[in-house]
């Protein structure tokens, strides 16, 4: 495919317009696909409005653990919606267009958003460390104002760095190709079409990742340690199994979404190829939500408990 460019003062061309690849090379999956991403897209839209829906309308959940669940049910909906409805109309309508400033608005969503993610589950994990640790303090410091606080820097923390990061990237000039062997506007893929040098631009990407993805993992990582440290001391089996129970599923909610970030982000060079990272992508990007909305039904007795009460009053 021909694509559009215009010629810059130096003489060179520069990309205007990138065509998403996406998964055009496995032609027995073009009928499969959009199918099967419908669905997963439905459950994920439908599954977290309920989660929302029940932590408004149900008094047992009217906690801050469940409060910010909602606020992550929110979050997800927005972080799922901001990549698989483009791949949708793409593989609907087999146009793989975007232009320049599609692609740098979806990017910066898209950061904006993985940066709010890693700051609501340290925020969550602070809430299970804090309920588990210090429970006679737990109501006085997480109380409604500070819930609103915590939710409102949670969401905006990330935006004015992950704005300034696009910005920078889409500075570059695109000389070599528009075609993006990716199935959405990601910093790697994009990397590799920029004229000249880049490494001082990947220096800030990682830069930026630490502020935005270590830290929160670092503070995560310290309430998890001291939150086991407590559970371990409890004198009794049943004790334990209560309390480790009462954060199990944010667990494995973060071993999810730092573990399969950490491969797609953190691996060598060398060792990328355009397959491994979509389909990492694919489970980073629209798998692990769904797992996410599993992890906090299906293991959240809470949770059954309101969705059994609510369908029993409907």
């Amino acid at each position: 495919m021909k694509y559009e460019e215009i010629q810059t003062e130096d003489n060179v061309s520069t990309v205007v317009q990138f065509v998403l690849l996406g998964f055009s090379e496995p032609p027995n999956l073009q009928g499969f696909l959009p199918g099967v991403f419908s669905v997963i897209y439905m459950v994920i839209l439908i599954g977290n409005s309920l989660i929302v829906i029940i932590t408004r309308l149900d008094p047992a959940l009217h906690k801050p653990m469940y409060f910010f669940l909602a606020h992550f049910s929110i979050l997800e909906i927005c972080y799922i919606s901001v990549t698989l409805p483009r791949i949708l109309v793409s593989l609907w309508t087999k146009d793989r267009r975007i232009s320049l400033l599609s692609c740098a608005t979806q990017l910066c969503f898209f950061l904006v958003l993985g940066t709010a993610e890693c700051f609501f589950l340290a925020v969550m994990a602070y809430d299970c460390y804090l309920a588990i640790c210090n429970p006679l303090h737990y109501p006085l410091v997480m109380n409604p104002r500070k819930c609103h606080q915590l939710a409102i820097g949670s969401w905006l923390g990330g935006m004015p760095v992950q704005i300034g990061q696009t910005c920078q990237i889409f500075t570059l000039h695109f000389c070599y190709s528009n075609q993006i062997n990716h199935f959405f506007c990601d910093i790697p893929p994009i990397f590799k079409l920029a004229c000249g040098d880049t490494s001082v631009h990947e220096v800030s990407v990682y830069v930026v990742v630490m502020l935005a993805a270590v830290v929160p993992f670092v503070l995560i990582l310290a309430s998890y340690i001291k939150f086991i440290a407590t559970i371990l001391r409890l004198p009794t089996a049943q004790g334990r199994t209560k309390a480790f129970s009462t954060c199990s599923s944010h667990l494995l909610v973060v071993v999810l979404f730092f573990g399969l970030a950490s491969i797609t982000y953190f691996r060598p060079k060398s060792n990328h190829s355009a397959g491994t990272d979509k389909l990492l992508s694919l489970f980073y990007t629209i798998v692990t939500p769904m797992f996410n909305l599993v992890i906090y039904t299906l293991r959240n007795q809470d949770v059954i408990a309101a969705f059994r009460r609510l369908f029993l009053k409907t």
